[in-house]
């Protein structure tokens, strides 16, 4: 059995004046006073504590059961309180739940939630109780097709709910079958198909938010479409969204943990050329915090190397490059010549040998690209296991050997070729390189590439042919559609298990034959229905590791280990190249980013919630020092 209790300090006084303060609000916003704009007291202003920054690109929804997108997700983070939620080290505290327990076969958690939490409207109208009910209402509504959320997946194939998948198929049409039910007012139970060990941490993203029931009814697909579209529960009020224009937070006063919620309110302005005007705005004192992009980062170290500080760098993401074993690119690129050629091992080896990752990083992160370098899939730092990190298992040792090494990627070369001449191969072997348009990195960077790989291993060999993608609906068009040879991929992590970084290669088997349904293993185009033996034999031999490493729920050593040897199996065989993690951009702000929630994966990361607006922008001299407090921390 486990069960956790908050650790918060929290005070003691009347709530009479949070009250007060709470109508006072809502008859201003009634009002149709606009509260951050100035309104004759300028120390009234003054006092409150308004986050103000641009954006240049708009939500495409605030419905935060249906989005993955990580925009998006900004809006759900900061209005929508979830069962747990991480603190500034990453621990896991209670939420809107107080305590939870496990059953002991691991496959009941139930959670006791905190009485007298409410919901509020746009206006801080207070609407309901937040119940139990409301976390059944949503799951339903996230599981429910016609609502198409793309979030859904969390619920059926990591958090393994019971029955969710059938219901999110249409298989059973009775929700009640769901392994998720209200037993009380303020008690809500999950069964899970499997034991999950990590289902906990599942709790904190989009999918597993509360939402009030009796709205989702009334709204259906409307939910989340404007600001009187939803319900708001968590650490700010989201008072207006103008698509294009401008979003509007204020502080919800009444909420649970409002003592730790610093800022007043936060104030999100748009411009299409946020990223150009925002540091110069930064300096005339107009907002609190903007980007500061590689074209423009060596002018301000010139200028003003005093505030010049970096955002925080989380392994959420991981980034690798993917070999297309399913091409359907244009004839013009030849993909029948490439298909021939992805499917040898000493071809794929080549390239990656040839490949000096750091070479083509300095696009990315020019001052330190080395920082950046990861040579697994699962990103350092991301999970440990006994005091060790993941990525330093004993699966992993010597996996160094696969990289850059310009003597090896010779002899693959000669081999490969020797191989591949039998097989009808002709040669140069033309590599399509895809990147997004107008991603001025992501372009510098495939021509580094191009540089690089074909110096190395002549172009006699390789032709790199860099293709600029869409830039809109970019993955459809480009590794949806097959249409690259060699190209930066990523995935982002959904909760806190190796489990999650196999997911881009999953397979979905049917559950009475065992049979691969349809092109799930696809998502990466790893193929393994082919006639090339020794693709097939790799990953079949990788997937039941998955498969294996899945099955283990109590001994979490074992577990991470298989997931070790399966990860090991696909960079050992040159299947993927493991690249980065994101860049620590560089910035100008009034936010101690180390105060806020912090954890390796999901939506905490995307919360203002403990962090407060400094009358100045932090020194670089501040920042080092409130990093170096933040590593000391979580190392403890």
């Amino acid at each position: 059995m486990s069960k956790q209790k908050s650790h918060r300090n929290r005070k003691n006084a009347s709530k009479l004046p949070i009250i007060i303060v709470a109508v006072v609000l809502v008859v201003l916003i009634a009002a149709g006073i606009v509260i951050f704009t100035q309104q004759g007291d300028d120390t009234a202003k003054d006092d409150r504590k308004i986050y103000t920054a641009l954006y240049g690109s708009e939500v495409s929804t605030l419905n935060y059961l249906t989005t993955s997108n990580t925009w998006d997700q900004t809006v759900g983070a900061n209005v929508i309180d979830t069962l747990v939620e991480y603190d500034s080290l990453g621990n896991m505290v209670p939420g809107l739940a107080e305590t939870w327990t496990t059953s002991e076969d691991g496959l009941k958690w139930t959670f006791k939630l905190r009485q007298g939490q409410k919901w509020y409207d746009y206006t801080g109208k207070e609407i309901a109780e937040v119940t139990a009910n409301d976390f059944v209402s949503a799951l339903e509504y996230v599981l429910n097709p016609v609502n198409e959320s793309n979030v859904a997946y969390v619920v059926v194939n990591a958090a393994n709910v019971l029955n969710a998948k059938a219901y999110n198929n249409g298989e059973i049409t009775d929700f009640t079958q769901v392994g998720v039910k209200a037993l009380d007012d303020y008690t809500v139970e999950y069964t899970l198909s499997v034991p999950t060990p990590y289902f906990a941490s599942c709790l904190t993203y989009g999918c597993f938010m509360p939402a009030y029931g009796p709205q989702l009814q009334a709204e259906g697909t409307a939910f989340g479409t404007a600001v009187d579209k939803m319900y708001y529960c968590g650490a700010f009020i989201m008072t207006e969204y103008e698509p294009q224009v401008k979003h509007t937070y204020i502080k919800n006063v009444n909420n649970w943990d409002a003592a730790n919620v610093h800022l007043d309110g936060i104030s999100r302005i748009y411009n299409a050329e946020s990223e150009t005007l925002a540091p110069q705005m930064a300096l005339r004192g107009e907002v609190d915090s903007a980007g500061l992009s590689n074209d423009i980062i060596d002018d301000w170290k010139l200028n003003h190397p005093e505030i010049i500080t970096r955002d925080r760098a989380i392994p959420d993401y991981s980034y690798f490059y993917c070999f297309n074993f399913d091409p359907k690119f244009d004839a013009e690129y030849e993909p029948d010549n490439w298909l021939k050629a992805v499917n040898n091992a000493n071809f794929r080896h080549s390239i990656m040998s040839a490949f000096d990752r750091t070479y083509a990083m300095r696009a990315l992160e020019p001052d330190d690209p080395q920082s950046l370098l990861q040579n697994t899939v699962t990103p350092s730092a991301f999970t440990s296991v006994n005091g060790v990190d993941f990525t330093a298992l004993e699966p992993f040792n010597g996996i160094e050997e696969n990289f850059f090494n310009t003597e090896k990627a010779l002899e693959y070369k000669e081999a490969a070729m020797a191989e591949l001449k039998e097989q009808g191969v002709t040669f140069p072997v033309k590599v399509l390189v895809t990147y997004k348009s107008g991603d001025t990195d992501w372009e510098n960077e495939s021509i580094l590439l191009k540089q690089q790989l074909e110096g190395v291993l002549g172009t006699d060999y390789i032709e790199c042919i860099l293709y600029a993608g869409p830039s809109e609906s970019f993955l459809n068009a480009t590794r949806r559609a097959g249409n690259y040879a060699f190209m930066r991929t990523n995935w982002g992590a959904d909760y806190i298990d190796p489990y999650t970084w196999a997911d881009p290669f999953a397979i979905t088997k049917d559950k009475d034959t065992g049979a691969i349904v349809g092109n799930s293993y696809n998502k990466m185009d790893l193929m393994l229905d082919s006639d090339y033996t020794q693709t097939k034999e790799i990953l079949t031999a990788y997937y039941a590791q998955v498969e294996e490493a899945k099955a283990i729920t109590s001994d979490m050593l074992d577990r991470y280990n298989k997931f070790a040897e399966a990860e090991a199996m696909l960079v050992n065989n040159a299947m993927l190249v493991p690249y980065n993690i994101s860049a620590a951009g560089y910035q100008v702000t009034k936010l101690n980013i180390f105060e806020g929630p912090y954890a390796p994966f999901g939506m905490s990361n995307l919360r203002f919630k403990y962090q407060t607006l400094h009358d100045d922008f932090l020194t670089t001299e501040e920042y080092n020092k409130a990093f170096e407090a933040w590593r000391e921390g979580i190392a403890k």
